[in-house]
C-alpha cells in the first residue's frame, strides 16, 4: 500500500471537533512513524499553507523531513496533478488515507480516487478529524457504503507488523505503541 496525509495545518485541525486535536495530533504522528518503519511509500499534502491553513505539523514533518510537501489550492487532493502523478509513481493500488476534515477532504480524495483511478481506500478513522463529531460519522457512513474500509491507526501499524516474529520491526513497532499508545 501507501499513505497520503492531507492538510495536517493547524487551521484545518483548529476546526476539528470530532476528535481531541492532541490525541488526533499523536494519532497522525504515530501512524507517520510507522510508515516509516515499514517503508510505506508516504505522500503529504497542503492545502493554502500562506493564505489560511499554515505550515504542517512540526511534528509530522519531523518524521518524514526530507519529503516534499505537495501544495494545492483544491479542497480535493485527486484534483491536482502532482498528487495523482505521486501516487502513480508509487504503483501501489491501496491507499492508506490519514486527513483533514473527514467530510470534505477525505470524501472528495477517496471518492474520486476510487472512481477515476481505480484504488481501494483504508481511511484511518481515528488519525483523521471532522468539523462536527456528525460530520466526521456521517462522512465514514459514506465511504464506507461505497467501499472505503474503515481502520484505525494501530489496527493498521499491528497489520503491517502480522507477526512477531518479524525481528526486523519488532522493536520499532513497540517503541511506537509504547509511546502513542499509553
Amino acid at each position: 500500500c501507501q499513505l497520503i496525509f492531507i492538510d495536517h495545518q493547524p487551521q484545518m485541525a483548529f476546526g476539528v471537533q470530532s476528535i481531541d486535536r492532541q490525541v488526533l495530533k499523536n494519532n497522525t504522528v504515530a501512524l507517520a512513524k510507522a510508515a516509516k518503519v515499514f517503508a510505506v511509500p508516504t505522500i503529504l499534502t497542503t492545502v493554502e499553507t500562506e493564505s489560511f491553513s499554515g505550515h504542517t505539523y512540526p511534528e509530522l514533518l519531523s518524521v518524514f523531513p526530507d519529503h516534499p510537501l505537495l501544495e494545492r489550492t483544491s479542497m480535493n487532493s485527486w484534483d491536482d496533478q502532482k498528487v495523482r502523478d505521486a501516487l502513480a509513481r508509487n504503483a501501489r493500488r491501496k491507499i492508506v488515507v490519514s486527513g483533514l476534515w473527514t467530510e470534505v477532504c477525505n470524501n472528495s480524495f477517496a471518492f474520486s480516487a476510487m472512481a477515476e483511478g481505480d484504488y481501494e481506500i483504508f481511511m484511518v478513522a481515528d488519525a483523521s478529524g471532522g468539523t462536527t463529531l456528525e460530520a466526521h460519522e456521517y462522512a465514514m457512513q459514506r465511504m464506507i457504503q461505497a467501499g472505503v474500509v474503515p481502520v484505525t491507526w494501530q489496527q493498521v501499524l499491528l497489520e503491517w507488523q502480522r507477526d512477531w516474529a518479524r525481528k526486523d520491526t519488532y522493536d520499532a513497532t513497540l517503541d511506537i505503541v509504547r509511546e502513542h499508545s499509553g
